[in-house]
């Protein structure tokens, strides 16, 4: 029997399932194992998975270190390769128990599920790409599958629609900061010189940047008066501006909380705007015309 049944199609944003490549047997006993979590053998695939990432992300940081380097290299290099072949393993059985395998190798933790292994592999030909491997805590977004959190999609879905509501406003605002930070970068370019360490206008814009953020590095610093003149000013306006993308972002995340609303103007009193579900004028408390 290859037809899924209507209980297997995908429920939500993060539990993303797909249609299992056989409603019986062993493959799909696998299917429920690995995209399932309702029975306790689903649960704890799930909690011995995420324990597994854990410990393959703390294995890529320790080998990182190099006291730690020097005298556990090899037995951490096994253990990566250990966890790179049972996540490999993990990959095909997903595959294999899914009806439309390419569809889940697309899908957001397909992808997630291949950057997480193909770090190691690809460190056979380039030895520095091993550390990537941490890419692979990406993979404990599952959690929220786990400890049933996937209800609160929907509260995600709203942040999202308040960013790209904002997009716009966002990008002037992002247009006018290149600009200031372009201008001021050459003019402490043509005051300081690169014999102050403004070796370039690109040198320049990245003070410009580091100011206006506030951070102030250190690494460069003007040293004449003017140039010092040029730098409180950035500073003032990076404070001024600072907060324009949060105010923008909140504004429509506000907008985006208000309940929705129709209008329908009241026969009584003239309210034009009254709530989407609002039977009832709320100033006058008079019925409102449905024909409108």
């Amino acid at each position: 029997m290859d037809d899924p049944n209507a209980t297997e199609r995908p429920r939500n944003l993060f539990e993303k399932e797909y249609y299992p490549a056989s409603t019986s047997g062993a493959r799909y006993r696998w299917y429920r194992l690995v995209f399932h979590h309702d029975a306790p053998d689903e649960r704890n695939f799930d909690l011995w998975l995420i324990a597994a990432i854990l410990a393959s992300v703390a294995v890529v940081i320790l080998d990182s270190v190099p006291a730690v380097k020097a005298q556990w290299h090899g037995a951490l290099y096994l253990a990566e390769w250990f966890f790179t072949l049972l996540f490999t393993a993990e990959y095909i059985l997903r595959l294999w128990v899914v009806r439309k395998p390419l569809r889940y190798a697309r899908s957001f933790y397909g992808a997630i599920d291949l950057l997480a292994i193909l770090p190691t592999f690809l460190s056979l030909l380039f030895p520095a790409s091993a550390s990537l491997t941490v890419i692979r805590a990406l993979r404990l977004l599952r959690i929220f599958r786990v400890l049933k959190l996937v209800e609160y999609s929907s509260e995600a879905g709203v942040l999202i629609e308040a960013l790209l509501r904002s997009r716009r406003k966002i990008f002037v605002f992002i247009a006018t900061l290149l600009t200031i930070v372009v201008i001021f970068g050459a003019l402490m370019y043509v005051v300081e010189g690169p014999e102050k360490g403004f070796t370039s206008i690109p040198t320049g814009m990245y003070w410009a940047i580091v100011t206006v953020a506030t951070v102030g590095f250190g690494d460069i610093a003007p040293t004449t008066s003017f140039g010092r003149f040029i730098t409180s000013v950035l500073i003032v306006i990076g404070y001024s501006i600072i907060a324009v993308p949060t105010g923008i972002y909140t504004a429509e995340l506000a907008r985006s909380l208000q309940p929705k609303r129709r209008v329908v103007r009241c026969t009584e009193c003239g309210l034009p705007d009254h709530e989407s579900d609002a039977w009832h004028c709320r100033k006058c408390g008079r019925s409102l015309p449905s024909d409108q």
